[in-house]
């Protein structure tokens, strides 16, 4: 196993819409497990393998409480069935916009359909902090980031602040 970079919000990788994956093997075995250890590592509760450069359909989520051994989750493919009226507010964040939280409103609940790390087919019906995680990773695999659901002036804000800090990095760079 090994951390991957995580592209953060400037990179437009994230925007992609990401392909639905045909087969699981060794080769996407290993990217299963190299992101569970990058989420773990970031910390995390939740990575889509678009934020690795992977625009495939596939995202690994963890919501273990800390004091708790590490519980990881694997969705290959997933796709939500269901999502309930009631609505929850969560700050969130994501780990390819560092240090940024804003207030996110979504349903409350949801039924999200699978298949595991052995390809086997599962639904799970996520509630709390599940559901909002999972409606989070998924947003990833669709080009969506959680600034799309609040409003423009704070989008507007957060991009503007990503944007000054990746030239300000390219700055003082220089390619040899």
């Amino acid at each position: 196993m090994s951390l991957r970079h995580i592209i953060t919000l400037n990179d437009p990788k994230l925007r992609l819409v990401s392909t639905p994956i045909e087969r699981i093997d060794d080769l996407l075995t290993r990217l299963i497990d190299d992101m569970i250890e990058t989420m773990h590592g970031a910390p995390g509760i939740g990575l889509a393998a678009i934020q690795v450069a992977e625009p495939i359909r596939l995202l690994v989520v963890d919501v273990a409480g800390k004091e708790d051994p590490p519980a990881p989750l694997v969705f290959v493919n997933p796709e939500i069935l269901w999502q309930s009226d009631d609505r929850n507010v969560y700050e969130e964040g994501c780990l390819s916009i560092p240090e940024y939280y804003a207030d996110v409103e979504r349903p409350a609940s949801v039924r999200v359909r699978a298949l595991d790390r052995d390809g086997k087919e599962r639904e799970v019906l996520a509630k709390g902090l599940l559901a909002t995680v999972l409606q989070h990773e998924i947003d990833h695999l669709d080009g969506l980031l959680f600034i799309d659901h609040i409003s423009k002036l704070k989008r507007d804000r957060v991009i503007k602040k990503f944007q000054k800090a990746a030239k300000r990095a390219g700055e003082g760079s220089h390619v040899l």
